[in-house]
């Protein structure tokens, strides 16, 4: 299968701090890989550098076979990649249908001014994370945590994103609005969504992901089904806590 992502011997140094060390992975498309381990141990790191947030110190990032590690966020969206954020980053002062009409914009002003606003799309997207009409003049001030996760997707899902990186999608989530995220990114796995997902929930996180990979330091510490990685005697000291 065709790889949507691979990650060659990535490094990125913070000053004396490294937070990705020589890590490599590749994600096939349509997969969905679990990225889990310790606070610190450089997962949104990795996001950042995938989506051009930061450069890497060394080593490439290749999307469908095209290396993208000198692009620019905007060029990186364009090929087909974008995420959320631990905390969610909307628009304050725009409702819900305003923030998902942002991800649509398109790049040209020229383009904007011609095409105008995509209503249509703008509620579709809106409906398809389980807002109902009632919500889309809301502000984010409005909104509950779970609510502000839906946002994040939809303005997300807004981009036309072949993969997408979700951190910690499930934080401050109510048992329902886990339910409700989970749902919706099963379905978007069976219209063919590639997912990297960063979780400290592991009982939500399990059931959505094909494969697991561990990493501590910046540095991989296991690799394969979900079952085996918990079982690792190094993901247990250094994730869980256990010997």
């Amino acid at each position: 299968m065709t790889n949507a992502l691979e990650i060659k011997n990535l490094v990125k140094r913070f000053g004396g701090l490294t937070a990705t060390d020589d890590l490599s992975f590749d994600i096939e498309q349509g997969e969905s890989i679990g990225l889990i381990g310790p606070n610190g141990a450089g997962k949104t790191t990795v996001f950042s550098l995938v989506m051009g947030e930061h450069r890497q110190t060394s080593g490439t990032i290749t999307l469908y076979g095209e290396e993208i590690s000198k692009l620019g966020t905007s060029s990186r969206i364009r090929h087909g990649v974008s995420r959320t954020y631990q905390v969610p980053r909307p628009f304050a002062e725009m409702s819900v249908v305003e923030n998902i009409r942002v991800g649509l914009m398109p790049d040209s002003i020229w383009q904007m001014i011609a095409q105008g606003p995509n209503r249509e799309r703008e509620i579709e997207l809106a409906l398809s994370v389980g807002f109902d009409e009632a919500d889309l003049q809301r502000t984010p001030a409005e909104l509950s945590m779970g609510d502000l996760r839906k946002l994040e997707m939809a303005r997300t899902m807004a981009t036309g994103p072949k993969l997408m990186l979700l951190d910690e999608v499930f934080a401050g989530l109510t048992v329902a609005e886990i339910a409700q995220i989970a749902e919706l990114i099963q379905q978007m796995r069976k219209d063919g969504m590639t997912f990297l997902i960063v979780s400290h929930d592991l009982k939500a996180l399990e059931p959505l992901i094909d494969r697991t990979i561990a990493i501590n330091y910046g540095r991989m510490i296991a690799d394969g089904s979900f079952e085996d990685v918990i079982a690792n005697e190094a993901v247990r000291s250094s994730y869980l806590g256990t010997a």
